[in-house]
């Protein structure tokens, strides 16, 4: 996905330049000079170059379609085993990260989760150099799951689940946020995706059952689970 993202900003570099040359080419070349008559000889009809500017962009849109169409379908292949299977249930407004690990005795062999609210903004905890499935769940309204890191966002739709697989290759810390204007907090919808080693990995999840984070949280309960988290939020301060 990056090196088609690349290479559309390059494609439009170039014709950009292209025409922004043709402009320039043209007015300086044809501009009017001293003793020219008021009105300039018209011309009409050139076939050879209407043909030209005709063609010319149907080709390039068919290039691009054809690297898109060829990416897109790279981008949404499933893997048959994913390693690992991130339940996420977008809520207003913010995000609930379910690990689905319950066979994964280094991870704790439980469900767990994390509720962000609008105070606190979730973690979410990737393994690097493994394979995971995300799940798109939204408990109210339509809401789109984003880290412009991976180039990548997917819609997460009331009643219609989605989802998709990545593996995440470099260890660090990104941006996520919700791309889809769902409300009064849309601009509050933020996460951050920690990409860590595996053993970092396991190491978060069994601390979230430390701290008896365990179970799923479904859309039916995030709301629930949201205020519950806020007033807990509340009791401390």
């Amino acid at each position: 996905m990056g090196n088609m993202w690349i290479g559309a900003w390059v494609a439009a570099l170039v014709i950009g330049v292209f025409v922004w040359g043709l402009i320039g080419f043209a007015a300086f070349k044809f501009r009017r000079k001293d003793g020219d008559p008021a009105i300039p000889r018209q011309s009409r009809y050139h076939l050879p170059l209407e043909v030209l500017y005709t063609i010319v962009p149907f080709l390039v849109i068919g290039v691009l379609f054809f690297y898109t169409v060829r990416t897109e379908n790279k981008v949404l292949d499933k893997d048959p085993d994913p390693q690992h299977v991130v339940n996420v249930v977008g809520q207003k407004w913010s995000w609930t990260f379910n690990y689905m690990e319950a066979n994964n005795p280094d991870a704790g062999g439980v469900v767990t989760h994390e509720v962000g609210t609008i105070e606190k903004i979730p973690d979410l905890y990737l393994p690097v150099n493994q394979s995971v499935r995300f799940r798109l769940k939204s408990a109210d309204v339509i809401h789109s799951f984003w880290v412009p890191a991976f180039y990548f966002k997917m819609d997460v739709i009331p009643g219609h689940p989605n989802q998709f697989d990545l593996t995440p290759t470099k260890i660090g810390v990104y941006d996520g946020k919700c791309a889809e204007l769902c409300g009064t907090y849309h601009a509050n919808m933020i996460f951050k995706v920690h990409v860590v080693s595996v053993e970092d990995y396991n190491k978060h999840l069994q601390q979230l059952k430390a701290q008896g984070d365990t179970g799923e949280i479904k859309p039916a309960n995030s709301v629930a689970a949201l205020t519950t988290t806020d007033s807990h939020e509340g009791e401390k301060k």
